[in-house]
């Protein structure tokens, strides 16, 4: 690793806390009377993926907290599928809002941190007071927009391959996750990965159990099917939309907002699936003006 990364984080605390049974690491920054902001990152990322946005935030007063979530990088991974159903997946960060004190949170998820966000704004309202979602939609549109649209599921295809046992893993982790690293560059403007970055990737990505308890986030989605809600988010949404995401169609956020009783939609142009990287400062901007509206 490179000492450039290491300045990078040197103003962020890292910790470990006990949450629905298992153990997250957790990075957290700003002031402890802040109100409290959780960033929740998606595949196949870690707490690095809001690098570009903690200290902004913190800067602001908020007291910032970036997970890794369960099965990803330094934190615990359980054994098996069900282990990472939609339902356990809420409750981590049911308690991990608990553990810092707070009765309720501003919740910021990006892809499958933002299906997590969703879920819980859902079930748990009492402990969500904003709500910002980037390129996730609301879990239940997903099914729906597939019967409707193909091209979605071509989009989606990957996710069926990600079923497959054992080959996933062996083809992903190939030549030091080369197959992952590129498909972080392929699928984003060009420039935004650095290939230090993708060096601290490559590291979360190879530590034990890692790939497959990432993977099996998407491989549970069969037996989270009957956790998912179909009622109305009730608390104040805004989603923020990379328009040339390869993995999702803007159909998607189109029909989420029929879920989102108090809700709306930026589309940011020239960007992709990974919009708060390419577009650090603007989306930003888009965070900090919903939270303090």
């Amino acid at each position: 690793m490179t000492g450039g990364f290491i300045v990078a984080v040197t103003d962020i605390e890292f910790e470990y806390i006990q949450t629905n049974g298992i153990q997250l690491h957790v990075a957290v920054s700003g002031p402890e009377d802040g109100e409290l902001v959780v960033l929740l990152h998606g595949f196949p990322e870690f707490w690095f993926s809001w690098r570009k946005q903690i200290r902004v935030l913190a800067a602001s007063g908020y007291r910032v907290v970036a997970p890794d979530q369960r099965g990803y990088n330094k934190s615990e991974k359980p054994d098996g599928r069900k282990a990472y159903r939609i339902d356990k997946l809420e409750q981590d960060i049911v308690g991990l809002i608990d553990h810092y004190g707070y009765e309720s949170a501003a919740v910021v998820g990006h892809d499958w941190g933002g299906g997590v966000a969703w879920q819980l704004a859902s079930t748990h309202p009492d402990k969500v007071n904003r709500l910002i979602v980037i390129n996730m939609p609301y879990p239940a549109v997903l099914p729906k927009v597939l019967r409707k649209k193909p091209s979605q599921g071509l989009k989606s295809s990957y996710m069926l391959f990600f079923q497959i046992p054992a080959l996933p893993e062996k083809i992903l982790s190939s030549k030091d996750h080369a197959y992952m690293a590129q498909a972080l560059v392929q699928t984003s403007r060009k420039g935004t990965f650095t290939d230090d970055e993708l060096d601290a990737y490559r590291i979360a990505w190879a530590r034990p159990q890692a790939l497959t308890s990432m993977l099996n986030w998407y491989r549970a989605i069969p037996y989270s099917k009957k956790y998912i809600p179909n009622d109305k988010v009730e608390v104040p949404v805004k989603i923020i939309w990379g328009a040339g995401d390869q993995f999702l169609s803007k159909k998607l956020a189109e029909e989420t907002l029929n879920y989102a009783s108090n809700s709306s939609v930026t589309w940011v142009d020239e960007a992709t699936h990974w919009v708060h990287q390419e577009q650090p400062e603007y989306v930003n901007e888009q965070i900090l003006q919903f939270l303090e509206s």
